[in-house]
């Protein structure tokens, strides 16, 4: 029975990997990031909310997750996984928190959003990590407002740094999966081409 569901659950992957590709959100060729590294493919998940099937399959990889970690809140990072941690929210009744990409300038001036008390744990919702600077800026918010941050979950793994980024900080990073097993999904099927598949691997590597 164990086989069984570790099967279908790589099944169910495998076929989120080809969903993101045939609607446009995996691509390549060569990008640039806001962090300066490049790569020779990008991902952007935020057009998943027009894709009811993919963002209910992309919520239900994250809360697969949550089930063996201990936690009072979940907080997405700004801005492309704000919509995934609502989604987890409020389809299994998750206390949720909103950190503001920058702090209102007008009425509270408010950079955290929701009903917290200082000890408490909330676990991180990001949607892929590169540097994993955008989830440290929203993990010291969190922290400096007397949250524990102990957990982050993440859809995809760019292989580029982040994560050993966020373990060197004492966070314990889990993954969907990473950025070498979306390209393998992709080669196989015959989405992409070898030529594609070993510049992709070779920007992992640098």
């Amino acid at each position: 029975m164990g086989f069984f569901l570790i099967g279908k659950k790589i099944m169910q992957q495998q076929q989120l990997i080809l969903d993101l590709f045939d609607n446009q959100m995996i691509k390549f060729g060569e990008f640039t990031f806001k962090s300066g590294k490049k790569a020779y493919n990008y991902i952007d998940l935020r057009t998943a909310i027009s894709y009811p099937p993919i963002f209910k399959q992309i919520c239900n990889c994250y809360y697969q997750m949550l089930q063996d970690l201990n936690y009072d809140h979940i907080c997405g990072v700004p801005y492309s996984a704000l919509v995934f941690a609502s989604g987890v929210a409020y389809a299994h009744n998750i206390p949720m928190l909103l950190k503001r990409k920058e702090a209102k300038e007008y009425g509270t001036k408010k950079m955290l959003e929701g009903v917290y008390s200082a000890g408490q744990t909330c676990l991180i919702i990001e949607d892929l990590i590169t540097t994993g600077a955008s989830t440290l800026e929203t993990t010291r918010v969190l922290e400096e407002h007397g949250l524990k941050v102990r957990d982050v979950c993440v859809l995809i793994d760019r292989n580029q740094g982040g994560r050993t980024r966020l373990e060197e900080h004492g966070y314990t990073v889990h993954s969907v999966m990473n950025l070498n097993q979306v390209v393998d999904v992709l080669y196989n099927a015959h989405k992409i081409s070898l030529v594609d598949k070993e510049r992709a691997l070779t920007f992992i590597g640098e």
